[in-house]
């Protein structure tokens, strides 16, 4: 034995050791599969892509105010189809009162009526995510039972539960073609049992180890396992044709096993930089979800190889016997046909190539991008989103604009309202300052005591001791207890000061007095809640106008400038603002992300082939294949998600860059021992088994995900990834040996 180990290298000691170890490692990855089993409910999901914006953008930091300092009631959007207005009136009233809704807006305006469809805008008492809100909600659905009905809300929508059951659909899809296509590429059927078990046990451990960042976004939640299986099965492919061919050498399992684990960690080593370096492209995207799904699919990528590492090994000696005995012949066929035609088309192939790679990138450079994901066009629509639509066919877009600014000067946040409302695409604008009291009054208006004691219906002589007792406590007023009757102070704030001496006990109502205040107190409270914060009051604009584009843009500066006008300080919110701030971070992350990941993966094949010529080659290749992916938009017309750009980009360059290097190494080693033609033909079928396996696995995975997934985002990321992967895989079965 001593003769060995001296000639044992440094990888072949620890695959010895790693093998040996066998049973002890089997303990450690037994305990882990434990934690992170009883882990995974530990990661809380965030379904908020909003919040992955910098802190510095406009839209980011006016949700920060809101969430702070305002509190948003339900509301939704009901639109009953082919009714008379008499019928409409009456349903109006009927669930206005229903127990938790507030409010039923409804008229005979064309806002609310026409080509016999009735829209009610109902406000609940509740906020969106409430469940009374959503009982309320139930409610109105009941009411309107035996109608036409569409209702358009964000109350009761819950993306995260029906996210879960499509990924549970397509995992179990996913898990039965895998299984297929393992068993027709395998050389031995028991070969698949060893697959699974270190599939899942990787993704049981990146997913059980998600807990270490608090919070993970919804896509990546969603997508991460199948993205994992479909980024890292080369490596247990790799591992596992390395042992099956030093079992067909000569040696027996001991020391196949070990042979081929010590050449599997190098080749797999290497094989994962060029995938982790796309994922390291993502993590430096300004979007911060480029981070989160980076990280988590980076820690998947090391979860996968430390299994195939000291897991895999082990599983290969105990299923042995069974792998023995389960051989079949090669079930996938050879395929020196197509090589010898690649080999034939030598000088028509690669100007074609040229040609459409330049089409190609002029083509997919007129990509028509938009970010927000109800503007996307995606044909598998959720019913809540089929049902925004038909509502906007009817009545127009029901655009809202929230707007920020200090609190404290009613009559700027009036002339405010008063200039907004006159542009013509904003339909409503709601404020503090055009919020009726009494016909001719609105609750900021100046009011004397006199004119306070008759509406709030308590005792003049209170009213003029209470606009005194304020008078000493505002600077602003500090003459006022002098003679109250010359002042005229703001309605809400001398209101608001009654219940606060009312709460200390300075001021007792008894009777109709105090019934008189506390209906006027239920009144003001909820547009109080809504409009009023500590330090800022929020002015709501609805407009007809669709959520990006230049046109909506426009209104933006607009609504912005006549802020500007009154304050230093105004920030804007709503899907519009949010779709502009993406747009913007979009710019940048587009190109450096498609520069990084080149760069990356260029900077790795240049050490891997040692040769400047061939990493020019390989990523010129996939560079292609993603410009020709990004393409097929423009050429059928549609917009694409902002955000499946810039994944799948990095992926598909990362990712599929690994069946190019196959490839390559087989041709480079072929080439020492025979002509090049003949080393081109047997590189492509040698190589044929291993990009079917995996290309298949990776495309199936994106379809599925594209097919089934009723979200825009994740679904244009699956659709863009499996069109991307057999995009790849053809350029380089066809252009790359060329």
């Amino acid at each position: 034995m001593q003769p060995e180990k001296k000639t044992d290298t440094p990888m072949t000691k620890l695959a010895r050791f790693i093998v040996d170890k066998r049973k002890a490692f089997f303990l450690i990855f037994i305990a882990a599969l434990i934690f992170c089993g009883a882990s995974i409910n530990k990661v809380q999901v965030n379904n908020d892509i909003t919040s992955y914006l910098p802190p510095e953008t406009e839209t980011r930091r006016g949700l920060t105010l809101m969430d702070q300092e305002f509190i948003t009631l339900g509301t939704a959007n009901v639109m009953v189809s082919n009714v008379t207005y008499d019928t409409a009136a009456a349903l109006a009233g009927r669930l206005e009162r229903l127990s938790g809704v507030s409010e039923v807006a409804f008229d005979d305006t064309a806002d609310h009526y026409r080509d016999s469809a009735a829209l009610f805008t109902i406000s609940f008492d509740g906020e969106a995510a409430d469940p009374a809100t959503v009982e309320a909600l139930h409610r109105v659905e009941e009411a309107l039972e035996g109608y036409d009905v569409s209702v358009s809300t964000e109350v009761g929508r819950d993306t995260s539960a029906s996210l879960r059951q499509e990924m549970t659909v397509i995992l179990l899809i996913a898990a039965a073609v895998i299984v297929v296509v393992l068993l027709f590429t395998s050389k031995s059927y028991m070969e698949v049992p060893v697959y699974l078990i270190v599939f899942v046990a990787a993704a049981v451990l990146n997913m059980g180890t998600n807990f270490i960042f608090g919070t993970i976004s919804f896509i990546t939640n969603s997508i991460a396992v199948v993205l994992q299986l479909a980024l890292a099965i080369d490596y247990a492919i790799i591992f596992c044709h390395r042992y099956m061919e030093e079992r067909d050498g000569g040696l027996d399992p001991r020391e196949a096993d070990i042979a081929a684990l010590s050449k599997a960690i190098v080749e797999i080593s290497s094989s994962s930089l060029t995938t982790i370096s796309g994922l390291v492209a993502l993590m430096l995207m300004q979007l911060r979800i480029g981070f989160d799904m980076g990280i988590v699919l980076a820690k998947g990528i090391v979860c996968s190889m430390l299994c195939v590492f000291f897991l895999m090994p082990g599983l290969l000696m105990v299923f042995q016997g069974p792998i023995e005995r389960t051989r079949h012949k090669n079930l996938v066929p050879q395929i020196n046909f197509w090589g010898k035609g690649v080999v034939k088309l030598r000088f028509v192939v690669p100007p074609i190539f040229l040609v459409v790679v330049i089409a190609g990138a002029v083509l997919s450079s007129q990509c028509v991008y938009v970010f927000d994901t109800n503007d996307a066009d995606f044909d598998n629509k959720p019913d809540w989103q089929l049902a925004d639509e038909k509502v906007t066919a009817t009545f127009g877009k029901k655009n809202t604009i929230a707007m920020l600014v200090p609190r404290g000067d009613y009559h700027k946040e009036q002339l405010i309202l008063e200039r907004v409302s006159q542009l013509p695409q904003v339909t409503q604008v709601t404020g503090l300052a055009n919020i009726p009291v009494e016909e001719g009054r609105m609750l900021t208006d100046d009011i004397s005591p006199r004119q306070f004691a008759e509406l709030a219906g308590v005792d003049v002589e209170l009213a003029r001791l209470l606009f005194q007792a304020y008078g000493l406590s505002v600077e602003e007023y500090g003459a006022i207890f002098q003679d109250p009757d010359d002042y005229a102070v703001p309605l809400l704030d001398i209101f608001q000061f009654l219940l606060e001496q009312k709460d200390k006990g300075v001021v007792s109502l008894t009777g109709d007095q105090a019934r008189q205040v506390e209906d006027l107190q239920a009144q003001l409270d909820t547009g109080l809640k809504q409009l009023q914060g500590e330090n800022w009051t929020r002015m709501v604009f609805v407009a007809d106008a669709p959520t990006e584009g230049d046109e909506t843009y426009a209104l933006l500066d607009q609504i912005r400038a006549i802020g500007q006008d009154y304050y230093d300080d105004v920030v804007l919110v709503g899907n519009s603002t949010n779709a502009f701030d993406l747009a913007s971070s979009f710019s940048g992350d587009n190109l450096k992300i498609s520069v990084l990941t080149a760069l990356f993966v260029m900077v790795i094949l240049l050490f891997t082939f040692k040769s400047a010529g061939l990493p020019v080659l390989l990523v010129l290749t996939i560079q292609g294949s993603i410009w020709i992916n990004f393409s097929f938009p423009v050429l059928t017309g549609t917009n694409l998600f902002f955000l499946s750009y810039l994944v799948v980009s990095s992926i598909q360059m990362g990712a599929t860059i690994d069946y190019a290097i196959v490839i390559t190494n087989r041709y480079l080693e072929l080439k020492t021992v025979m002509e090049p033609r003949q080393a081109v033909v047997e590189s492509l079928s040698q190589s044929f088994p291993t990009i079917l396996t995996s290309g298949s696995i990776m495309a199936v995975a994106g379809f599925l995900i594209g097919g089934i997934s009723t979200d825009a985002t994740i679904g244009s990321v699956g659709l863009t990834l499996g069109r991307g992967t057999l995009t790849s895989i053809l350029l380089v079965m066809t252009v790359l040996p060329q």
